[in-house]
């Protein structure tokens, strides 16, 4: 019987939907067919486009009054809010830090008997509440605020132990980091026709290319090189090539995360071999691991971002993972960083030099 019933109300709202009334009204029909064909709120408001609050109240509307209650002279739910409601709910939308737009559609659909057909009117509430469409961003709840701020400390009396040796070029001090680039890294926006799909040629999402680079603190240029991987024998060679580059210098290097591989035996034994028979101030190559947990410390974070924002921009234009390669490298070589422009926090972020 129930199955009768929807097929019955199926039929009557396909019906009422060829008959071709206005726009909004095949709107608010098909989704409430879809709702009986078993589609979930979620999917009839990707599909249209509107509002879960809307669906509810469409579905409620026809349930009550038949095919009349979707047509456009319906005396439904009305849709505004007094001034002592809207109050009400920017009071309301104080109560937490973040939120879902059916959240609010639902509260003033029920509390209120207020749906709006078009989201801008959700959105200037949010608006008025102080509200905005923001990025999430990543905080690991292992960071130990007392140590990061133990070694912004340390990092600080280091540097200002050795400025003289730094401005001389005697002491090269680097920040070290592994940026893993895949191919998946080159969807991004771009601007296109509202009704079309914008799809970009990549053939394996995991494809992967590793990159050691190394930021030179007083100049601001990054050291690039490409390994297969992140390993203790590639961090090796890479610590080589750092020596080669700065034959004149001792080189104090930051590393930017706790991989263990920064800190593995081979790693370590070679440390000893590059440094044996020196004192600490005079080691050709001195290693500081960051806090751990908190990559955020190092400034060359934001330089991998950088790049990789800058490759998106040119996501539909790049035809394989080998011009995608060649394009980061590109930005990374032609640019000079300037701290200032970056942002930088974490450990380096009110150091003045």
């Amino acid at each position: 019987m129930i199955n009768q019933h929807l097929q019955a109300a199926i039929a009557e709202l396909q019906e009422f939907i060829d008959d071709r009334p206005d726009a909004r009204e095949v709107r608010k029909a098909l989704a409430v067919k879809l709702v009986y064909q078993g589609y979930k709120y979620e999917e009839i408001q990707t599909i249209l486009d509107v509002s879960l609050g809307s669906i509810t109240s469409w579905k409620q509307a026809y349930e009550e009054d038949g095919i009349s209650g979707l047509r456009l002279n319906h005396k439904g739910k009305k849709s505004y809010l007094t001034a002592q409601q809207r109050e009400e709910v920017l009071s309301w939308l104080q109560t937490k830090e973040c939120w879902e737009l059916g959240e609010l559609e639902y509260k003033l659909a029920f509390e209120y008997d207020v749906t709006y057909e078009s989201k801008r009117s959700y959105y200037d509430l949010f608006d008025a509440a102080g509200i905005s469409w923001k990025k999430t961003t990543s905080l690991n709840p292992k960071a130990d605020e007392d140590a990061v701020a133990a070694k912004k400390k340390e990092i600080e009396t280091l540097l200002a132990r050795h400025r003289q040796e730094i401005e001389e070029g005697k002491l090269r001090v680097l920040l070290l980091d592994e940026c893993h680039l895949m191919w998946g890294d080159l969807s991004g926006y771009v601007w296109g026709k509202t009704d079309q799909e914008i799809a970009v040629r990549v053939v394996n999402i995991r494809d992967k290319q590793t990159y050691y680079g190394a930021v030179d603190y007083l100049e601001g240029s990054l050291l690039l090189k490409a390994y297969n991987a992140g390993n203790s024998e590639n961090t090796i060679d890479y610590l080589r090539y750092l020596l080669d580059q700065s034959p004149q210098s001792k080189i104090t290097s930051f590393f930017g995360d706790g991989a263990s591989y920064h800190r593995s035996h081979l790693v370590q034994n070679f440390l000893g071999e590059v440094n044996q028979d020196l004192s600490q101030e005079e080691w050709k190559i001195h290693c500081v691991r960051f806090a751990p947990n908190c990559p955020s410390q190092n400034p060359i974070e934001d330089i991998w971002l950088q790049a990789k924002t800058w490759v998106r921009r040119f996501c539909a234009l790049i035809p394989s993972f080998s011009h995608l390669k060649w394009m980061f490298e590109w930005f990374i070589r032609h640019t000079t960083f300037d701290f200032a422009t970056l942002q930088m926090y974490g450990a380096f972020s009110e150091i003045k030099y």
